[in-house]
């Protein structure tokens, strides 16, 4: 498999912070794979996540090396990030379709016509009912779990290589969670784009990605795939946090997309 990205000895320590938040962390992310990521809150988890999305604050300090394979991404187009709260993408005071054209018309050569004909087939892929009508709505008119599909919509508008989501399920209640899982399962596949997940449930880890890294006070602990890091583990670390979550042998909940 081809590298699409590749970590060296990233170190990252954000303003005023007495320890690093991610040391000496080498890792590879491959072209179209799910790489889940995986630890406890402060394990530098989100840390990466907006490292590789250009999102850490003014003033942070950065080591080592991040290399992508071709061209520089730019963000925005190459890379699109859901968070945990889509609050952080939606504004309450646009309606959707104002979101969705900005995206659309900002990165991609298209008519406001065009833009809105994208959009309408955006919503329809992540599933949101009467997709024009939608397009007018506001996000408070929408459930929870519909406006993360809204926000999803927006972060794979312009043709991402790289999809980050982090902690994109865990505000959802669990059924909630599958169906977004397996609406980004799908859409990666379709699209033959690369996801990184960043969670802390290993169970919904292991039901949507192909390889696990898990991270420990912003080290890497252990990587590899998914089944024989949840089942297999080599390290001590790895082994205590499974055994501090759910039984994994329960049925996994990433099914198909509703």
């Amino acid at each position: 498999m081809t590298p699409l990205l590749t970590l060296t000895a990233l170190g990252i320590r954000y303003p005023d912070a007495r320890l690093p938040a991610i040391s000496d962390l080498g890792l590879a992310l491959f072209a179209g794979e799910t790489l889940a990521v995986i630890g406890e809150s402060g394990s530098g988890k989100s840390t990466l996540a907006r490292a590789l999305a250009g999102l850490l604050p003014p003033g942070t300090e950065i080591s080592g090396r991040i290399d992508w394979t071709g061209s520089p991404p730019q963000p925005g187009r190459d890379i699109g990030y859901v968070f945990q709260d889509p609050g952080g993408s939606l504004n309450p005071l646009l309606p959707v379709g104002r979101h969705l054209g900005e995206v659309l018309r900002t990165h991609l050569p298209l008519s406001r016509k065009a833009a809105r004909n994208r959009a309408v087939e955006l919503l329809e892929r992540v599933r949101i009912p009467d997709p024009d009508r939608a397009l007018d709505a506001y996000p408070h008119q929408f459930s929870g779990g519909q406006r993360q599909r809204i926000a999803i919509a927006l972060a794979i508008a312009a043709g991402p290589r790289l999809l980050i989501a982090d902690e994109a399920t865990s505000a959802l209640d669990v059924l909630v969670q599958a169906e977004i899982a397996a609406l980004l399962r799908g859409l990666v596949e379709a699209e033959g784009m690369t996801l990184l997940f960043i969670t802390h449930d290993m169970a919904l880890a292991g039901g949507l990605a192909e390889r696990i890294a898990v991270l420990h006070d912003g080290r890497l602990i252990e990587t590899g795939p998914a089944a024989r890091v949840l089942h297999r583990p080599r390290e001590t670390y790895t082994r205590t946090l499974l055994a501090a979550h759910l039984d994994l042998r329960s049925p996994r909940l990433v099914g198909d997309v509703p």
